[in-house]
Formats: structure tokens, C-alpha cells, sequence
């Protein structure tokens, strides 16, 4: 299988794993942010393990949030494993996605977005979720 390397980011601002401080992602590939309320409209899951999105305007600086609260959407992230990738429904549709976790310390970070049925959220598939409470600033 080999060794797996870290990939470590150059950038003016880049954002690690809470745990371990490991590079995800860089603060250039963040598409938008999150400041509304989460919903229990998703009874299927458990209370703990609901990745929420909720929308606050119909153009592109809509507004993420995760089971810990604010998220960020990214176009890319580095140095993570992914889980395997299951249908769910969130308050913006049905979705397939898969958990993120940090490949240095196995912690969840956030989700990616597979595929969207939804035309209007079709802009989601292949990008990333990352949850603030789950981050820190390394530079």
C-alpha cells in the first residue's frame, strides 16, 4: 500500500484539524459560510449525526451548517479519509454523501457531497463540508 504523506498547504490562511492541527484546507478555497439555526427534520438519523445544510439567500453565498454548528464549503481539502458514501435526506434534499475524517487522527471534520437530486443544489457535488467547532487556524 505504501506511505501516505501529508500534504502541507501554503497559504495566507489555512485551516487544520481541531485535534491535531493537520492542514484540510485553505481559507482562498472557501465557496461560503453559516449563520442560520439548525432543524430537526431529519428523524431517520440520531439527533448527533445530522449533517444540516440550510440555505439563507438562493445565490451562491448560502449558508452551512453542521451537527456542531457553523460549516464552511469548500471547492477542495487535503490530508482525509473518507467513509463510505450513503443517501441523506437534509433540509436542501436527498443527497449522497460520505464523512470526512482527518487522516492523521481519524477525527470527523465534515462530509462531501457525492451527488445532488435536487438541480438547484447540483453545484454541491464533489465539494466539501468542513464544521468550524471541528477547526482551527494553523497560519
Amino acid at each position: 500500500m505504501g506511505l501516505a504523506y501529508n500534504v502541507y498547504l501554503n497559504s495566507s490562511r489555512i485551516y487544520g484539524c481541531k485535534n491535531c492541527k493537520t492542514h484540510l484546507s485553505n481559507h482562498d478555497d472557501i465557496i461560503s459560510r453559516v449563520s442560520f439555526p439548525l432543524s430537526d427534520s431529519e428523524p431517520q438519523l440520531p439527533k448527533s449525526r445530522r449533517p444540516l445544510v440550510t440555505l439563507s439567500s438562493p445565490n451562491l453565498s448560502q449558508n452551512f451548517r453542521g451537527q456542531h454548528g457553523k460549516a464552511y464549503l469548500f471547492n477542495s481539502v487535503v490530508n482525509i479519509t473518507s467513509s463510505e458514501a450513503v443517501e441523506r435526506n437534509m433540509t436542501t434534499g436527498r443527497h449522497v454523501v460520505r464523512d470526512i475524517n482527518c487522516r492523521q487522527c481519524n477525527e470527523v471534520v465534515g462530509w462531501k457531497y457525492d451527488k445532488a437530486y435536487e438541480s438547484s443544489e447540483k453545484y454541491k457535488e464533489g465539494k466539501y463540508i468542513l464544521e468550524a467547532e471541528l477547526l482551527c487556524t494553523v497560519y
